[in-house]
């Protein structure tokens, strides 16, 4: 987290440690059941760590690219929900009818699927979405890409 408790990334128990280490960090939560051992030492594996100092980023945006649409989408087809075929990025309005590359008109879909829409809408191939594509926060993005999250970052991930 920055000094502001604003979350920034994921880091690694290495990396929270060395940050710890060099003084360029706090620990704000740890797991006392798993420790790391030194020569001579034994210290709890930090879960949350602020820094010491603010960093000016601007604000978190997620990237538009095929990786984190296949993440938004949990790596299943818009149309038929399945998520064992091969997938592929489709334009809901394809882009010979004006359809742009943003996050409202991307999806994920089987090949099957895609090649059965074809260059039209939705509509026109008598097709029905499972859901209505999004433009994920940072926060929500971070939390969604992850198998699970941790209890000691729900308290700085989710204030209102």
């Amino acid at each position: 987290m920055n000094k502001s408790y604003e979350p920034i990334s994921i880091c690694t128990i290495k990396k929270a440690l060395t940050l710890f280490f060099l003084k360029k960090a706090e620990i704000i939560t740890s797991n006392e059941n798993k420790l790391i051992h030194s020569a001579y030492s034994a210290f709890p594996i930090p879960t949350v760590i602020r820094l010491n100092y603010y960093i000016n980023k601007p604000f978190n945006e997620v990237l538009l690219n095929r990786k984190n649409i296949l993440r938004r989408d949990k790596h299943v087809c818009a149309y038929c929900g399945r998520g064992d075929l091969p997938l592929t990025i489709d334009h809901i309005t394809p882009k010979s009818m004006g359809g742009e590359d943003t996050w409202n008109n991307l999806i994920t879909a089987c090949l099957p699927c895609n090649n059965k829409k074809g260059n039209r809408t939705p509509q026109q191939a008598e097709m029905v979405l499972l859901y209505k594509p999004y433009k994920p926060t940072f926060v929500r993005f971070l939390v969604n890409s992850l198998n699970r999250v941790d209890e000691n970052w729900k308290t700085f991930l989710f204030q209102s």
